[in-house]
């Protein structure tokens, strides 16, 4: 195993994104009432700003405000499957291993804002619609420990019998988002919107192999850096009597081809026991100098492996701006309402700060290099929404989600290997018991384009389903309080397509979301 395998691995297990609800990409809970009812694609009311910016016109006339705090924690639980995990230290000679991330966002605030005066919305949207945390696997990932494994199974002629390892990784990522936008009433039942999001994307990922040991054959564990010095000596003085062998075979072999010469010259037949000595001489020559190459090439492995021996350590922050328009349209027809909204495509290059200097070799690493740009787009959204109210105290919701992530531009194509575009298909129901409190609920159902090709333990998303509830209540004309939770819950992807037998992964993850929120109307 090459030293840059260990460097790839290990940077690459740190792209992973934290989206709570939404696309790969994308974070669609951007207030309290989402939580409760997430199918508010064609509901009228502040939190539209970012649902259904063109129904924001039908609310009254005056200035209104909405201030959203969440709370989101999430786990990501990888079960790998791998025959060099059997010689880990810690390990206790098992094959499988679990290793789990926690990401906690304890603050992802949103605010919506709208001044609404004749038929005109003027609207402001403060956001985080890309990332909103940071995950932590405090033993690293399975790959991590892989590669650690791989080069003690390749070290062990050298007498290496197991390996121990710490590993971690760390992943920060938020992408800030500002739109302005403004909304205009065509009539009392059509009205249309257009604006403009910015996007700030601020990054910080942290990798780390540590404390590599190595178990000698009939000795205890050594630091990786002892054991490949103690190693790298054993290798050279076998170079050395491999060298000393193949001096002294050419000369025996230069001594029988001058006897042989020499019986030729003379126009006799050289005796049988010198020409087998000859062919023997010829043997053991082409058995030291593949001996020797075998050597040479163990040897060029451990220098490579020599600058790693006190571990791997990474550091890369990454920031990018972006812009995009926003449009939408909202239609209402007696008891019912139709919406749609349309985010465009934002590009995204994130300039790397960063540790790695020197990784151009690495196509995979240049994506960590310092100075690179590397492209992170927010993928297009259409949303589509119907609403119908069928008593009045009484509203159901419908929506529809579909994220242009195959049209989008990810780092090294990684967009290309999803089978299909994201899709969310939403539903809810709210009810006003009395004028007052307002109660809901709501189911979201996400459905990725995943394959074997696509995913793996450095950054992946599951199919998954949501429900959230909550409330709303009026304490006066002016204020409101609001209140959610909302949980979601994933399949089991499991991968199998690795090119070595044995090897497999299983992914899952768990999201519980809590907010609390107010809307002021003046």
């Amino acid at each position: 195993m090459k030293s840059k395998t260990l460097l790839t691995s290990l940077l690459l297990a740190a792209t992973g994104s934290t989206a709570w609800a939404g696309g790969i990409l994308t974070n669609t809970n951007q207030s309290i009432d989402f939580l409760r009812n997430p199918a508010r694609d064609a509901a009228i009311g502040l939190d539209g700003v970012y649902t259904n910016p063109a129904g924001v016109a039908f609310l009254s006339e005056g200035f209104h405000l909405g201030l959203n705090w969440q709370y989101a924690h999430q786990t990501r639980t990888i079960t790998s499957t791998n025959p060099v995990f059997a010689l880990g230290a810690k390990n206790h000679d098992l094959t499988t291993k679990t290793f789990e991330g926690v990401a906690d966002a304890p603050i992802i605030p949103s605010i919506q804002a709208a001044w609404n005066k004749g038929n005109y919305s003027f609207q402001f949207n403060f956001s985080v619609p890309g990332g909103g945390g940071k995950c932590e696997f405090n033993d690293g990932l399975g790959s991590f420990e892989s590669v650690v494994g791989s080069i003690a199974q390749q070290l062990a002629p050298l007498g290496a019998e197991r390996y121990d390892m710490d590993g971690y990784m760390q992943g920060r990522q938020y992408y800030y988002g500002f739109q302005l936008g403004t909304a205009y009433k065509v009539n009392d039942n059509f009205s249309i919107y257009g604006g403009l999001r910015l996007l700030y994307g601020d990054a910080t990922y942290k990798a780390k192999i540590s404390n590599i040991l190595v178990k000698k054959a009939g000795n205890g564990y050594v630091d990786f850096g002892t054991f490949l010095s103690e190693a790298t000596a054993t290798v050279d003085g076998g170079l050395q009597q491999v060298g000393a062998g193949l001096q002294q075979v050419s000369a025996g072999l230069q001594q029988v081809n001058a006897g042989i010469a020499q019986y030729e010259a003379a126009g006799a037949t050289a005796p049988a026991e010198l020409l087998a000595q000859r062919t023997q001489l010829e043997a053991t020559q082409q058995q030291l100098t593949a001996q020797q190459a075998q050597l040479q090439g163990t040897r060029a492995s451990m220098d490579q492996l020599q600058k790693y021996s006190q571990g791997v350590n990474l550091l890369c922050n990454q920031t990018s701006l972006g812009i995009a328009p926003v449009v939408g349209l909202d239609y209402r027809l007696g008891r019912w309402n139709f919406a749609a909204k349309y985010e465009f495509r934002t590009q995204m290059r994130m300039k790397n700060e960063s540790t790695v200097n020197e990784a151009s070799e690495i196509p995979a690493v240049n994506k960590f290099r310092d100075g690179e740009s590397v492209n992170e787009d927010q993928p297009a959204l259409l949303t589509l929404g119907v609403q119908w109210n069928p008593i009045d105290p009484i509203r159901l919701n419908l929506g529809w989600h579909h994220f242009f992530d195959k049209d989008a531009d990810w780092y090294n194509g990684t967009q290309k290997l999803l089978d299909h575009n994201t899709n969310e298909f939403l539903a809810g129901a709210e009810w006003d018991i009395n004028d007052r409190l307002t109660v809901s609920v709501g189911g979201q159902l996400t459905r990725y384009g995943l394959n074997d090709s696509y995913m793996n333990d450095m950054s992946f998303v599951v199919d998954s389903y949501s429900v959230g509830f909550g409330m709303n209540y009026k304490l006066s004309d002016v204020v409101a309080l609001k209140a959610a939770y909302f949980s979601t819950s994933y399949e089991n992807y499991e991968r199998k397509d690795y090119p070595m037998a044995g090897v497999s992964d299983t992914f899952t993850r768990s999201n519980r979301v809590l907010g609390i929120g107010c809307d002021i109307t003046l």
